[in-house]
């Protein structure tokens, strides 16, 4: 009898046969693709997650722009980041602050080392006054501007060996008025003074959701630690026409509850202008009360400084005072040498 050749049967034959070969050889190897298996350390997720919506992330924006005035005192720690990029930041010893805030944007700032006056700053909203009332002779000067102008830095720093003979005091001294000679008062009302959102304007709102990996900075946490942070980013956009650009990137700590955590603000040309983080939410205020973060830290990439602000007791801090506008005028009662650096710029910009 002849026996004929079944093509199809052969090819079925081969495949179970390939199969089963295959099977054996994972279970048997140790070193199979699922045999083999070892346990790595990761950062935790920290838990649980709040939910949110966009409606709810405006609403705690505008819940802390409710806040019309703030008076208070505070420690200070300022920090030049002039060489960050070579790895290396200038820290200055803290300082004490007598700091008044009002909306929309009038601020005076009282700055004390060891109970004695050395800066003085103020600012109505539109335009700014700095006394610097102490240091060498080239910081100790009244100086004007516009809040929304950008000016150069007045002198650079010297460096520390300049006044060898001098005191501790005296150097401290000398290099924190050197440093405190770029700050502009309307920065810390940008920070305190949150911008309320109005969602009818010409500003619109993206939300997102972001996971970030940083140390660990619970009571609890283990030296070095570091911890998966899960957040909510709520942008806001300028819109003209079909141009859309970045203004301000909220993020909201999301681990318990929903907790602003950080704001950035940006340039027309998309550049950052200034990064505030706010920690250590507490209730802040003396008859008035409201949940306020009770250290803000500051940092403004372009002028190459950052700012570290707390209050020294959170309970005596007064808020929603009415202060009257005068408060906000500072006088050249020092007779110190007077820089406009509005007219600086004119004179400049007309011998070039």
């Amino acid at each position: 009898m002849v026996k004929y050749f079944n093509a199809s049967k052969n090819v079925a034959s081969r495949l179970v046969l390939s199969v089963v070969i295959l099977s054996v050889l994972l279970c048997t190897s140790g070193c199979g693709l699922f045999g083999a298996k070892r346990k790595i350390s990761v950062d935790p997720l920290l838990t649980p997650l709040a939910e949110a919506s966009k409606e709810r992330l405006i609403q705690e924006i505008n819940r802390l722009a409710t806040i019309k005035s703030i008076r208070g005192k505070v420690d200070i720690q300022f920090e030049d980041t002039s060489f960050a990029s070579a790895g290396v930041a200038d820290q200055y010893r803290l300082v004490d602050g007598d700091l008044t805030l009002q909306r929309p944007g009038k601020i005076l700032l009282i700055i004390q080392f060891t109970f004695v006056d050395i800066a003085q700053m103020a600012s109505d909203g539109e335009h700014f006054t700095v006394a610097m009332l102490k240091g060498p002779e080239k910081y100790r000067r009244f100086v004007k501007g516009t809040n929304n102008a950008s000016y150069p830095k007045l002198a650079d720093v010297e460096p520390a060996t300049a006044n060898v003979g001098n005191s501790q005091k005296q150097q401290t001294e000398k290099e924190t008025v050197s440093a405190l000679s770029n700050l502009r008062p309307q920065h810390l009302t940008d920070a305190f003074m949150i911008r309320p959102i109005e969602t009818a304007g010409s500003f619109i709102y993206a939300q997102s959701e972001y996971f970030q990996d940083e140390p660990d900075t619970r009571r609890q946490a283990r030296k070095n630690g570091r911890v998966v942070r899960g957040y909510y980013l709520l942008e806001e956009f300028s819109v003209n026409g079909a141009d859309a650009k970045l203004a301000r990137r909220f993020w909201f700590d999301r681990v318990d509850k929903i907790r602003l955590a950080r704001v950035q603000t940006y340039d027309d040309h998309g550049r950052l202008v200034t990064d505030i983080s706010y920690s250590n939410e507490k209730t802040v205020g003396s008859g008035t009360t409201a949940s306020l973060p009770s250290r803000i830290e500051i940092t403004r990439p372009q002028d190459q400084y950052k700012l570290s602000i707390s209050y020294q007791d959170s309970a005596s801090v007064e808020l929603n005072r009415e202060i009257p506008a005068r408060a906000f005028v500072l006088e050249n009662k020092w007779q110190l040498p007077e820089l406009d650096l509005d007219t600086r710029i004119k004179k400049v910009t007309a011998n070039q």
